[in-house]
């Protein structure tokens, strides 16, 4: 079905398989977050139906066979048993099916359905952004903590060499005490390739420990080591414009990623069926700032990726209807067979090739370390194997790797 094409790709992502290997946090995590994002996808093509006049025979939340139905003025609302979505049937979605009445769905001109098959998108990225902005005004903006505490070490590095770890206090360098992260790094960028005395702190006992700097990008000695995160409280205006801009970025990171990776010839790293719902269950054990704002990643990955001009996502039929009105061509049922086969076997090819890169990705992570940190909120994205956007890490500018 036209409507329900984004909720059985991403419903069928989170196969019953992985869902087994979940506990009851994370299952529930995994469809209340696929059953959110799809459904109000769903329901932005729903609303619009409606208030384009355009009959719609079923509107339902879930998959499977229907627990709770009730029809209600020609439309039939129901609740289904496999709670991962949900789905939209406009009456005359199929151009075979067609009686000519005025309320069938390609009886409306190509500009109503255009409106139609955009308003899912449109929903996605609504809720992205109010999600963003809500976590944004309650857990704040996020800065790095002043304070000589490591909150994270850089592979390749020294420190990470040589066993520092997140949380550890450094009290001195070289034998002069240090009292904020600023200090402490202006006396280590002074040797360069040399080495350089740490005392520090863990937990309650002190350690200390001499080892080599690394001549950084910019020439200064780095150990690699970035200071920990804290959150300031902001207000409502800046917590929106933050939000949006989160939506944006997000957006704009994603469409310059495809474009270097088809330049470069290179594979994309995409999260597939299991990557997908291991990152949701460890964002559900890691705290409901964290699930929010994977939800709101998700919601932005789904908008954007039912935009995108294949047959048989919104985007691949706003494409048809475009060139409907430019050409004044009417769309034929040979036509849409066609682009609909089509759309078929592309989507199934992402998704096989999505999920061979789960398990691959599963190999070579295999042997995680056994202090490995939870997941922060600004680390959520990282788990899609990109970079956080500035609203959302620490300055770069004297503060990674020193």
């Amino acid at each position: 079905m036209i409507m329900s094409t984004a909720a059985a790709l991403f419903a069928f992502q989170a196969s019953p398989l992985s869902l087994l290997k979940q506990g009851g946090i994370s299952t529930a995590a995994v469809l209340f977050t696929f059953g959110l994002v799809i459904f109000l996808h769903e329901f932005g093509h729903f609303l619009v139906c409606k208030l384009s006049k355009i009959k719609v025979e079923a509107f339902s939340f879930g998959f499977g066979p229907e627990l709770i139905g009730r029809t209600r003025g020609g439309t039939r609302y129901s609740l289904r048993a496999v709670p991962l979505g949900g789905y939209v049937k406009p009456a005359g979605e199929n151009l075979d099916d067609l009686t000519g009445a005025p309320d069938e769905y390609f009886s409306k001109p190509w500009y109503i359905r255009l409106g139609v098959v955009f308003a899912g998108p449109f929903m996605n990225y609504l809720l992205a952004f109010i999600l963003f902005t809500g976590v944004i005004l309650v857990v704040g903006e996020p800065a790095p903590s002043p304070e000589p505490v490591i909150g994270e070490t850089v592979q390749g590095y020294p420190a990470q060499s040589a066993g520092l770890k997140t949380g550890d206090r450094i009290l001195s360098v070289d034998g002069t005490a240090v009292n904020n992260w600023q200090q402490m790094a202006d006396l280590i960028h002074k040797k360069i390739n040399a080495p350089v005395a740490l005392e520090y702190q863990r937990a309650a006992e002190k350690f200390k420990l001499t080892l080599t700097t690394k001549k950084g990008p910019q020439g200064k000695g780095m150990i690699g080591v970035s200071p920990g995160i804290v959150y300031k409280y902001i207000g409502a205006v800046k917590a929106v414009k933050m939000g949006a801009e989160q939506c944006y970025y997000w957006t704009a990171y994603t469409i310059t990623t495809l474009v270097s990776n088809i330049k470069r010839r290179e594979k994309p790293d995409i999260a597939g069926p299991i990557g997908i719902v291991n990152i949701v269950s460890k964002a559900a054990h890691t705290g409901l700032a964290d699930l929010v704002f994977l939800i709101a990643l998700i919601s932005v990955a789904v908008g954007f990726f039912n935009l995108l001009p294949i047959p048989l996502l919104d985007g691949g039929h706003a494409v048809l209807y475009i060139f409907e009105g430019l050409s004044s061509r009417k769309l034929t049922p040979n036509v849409m067979k066609w682009v609909n086969s089509t759309g078929i076997a592309l989507l199934v090819s992402i998704l096989l090739f999505a999920t061979y890169s789960d398990i691959m990705r599963m190999i070579a992570t295999k042997a995680a370390p056994a202090d490995a940190r939870p997941l922060e909120v600004n680390e959520v994205a990282k788990e899609f194997g990109i970079a956080a956007p500035a609203a959302s890490t620490a300055p770069a500018a004297g503060v990674k790797g020193k």
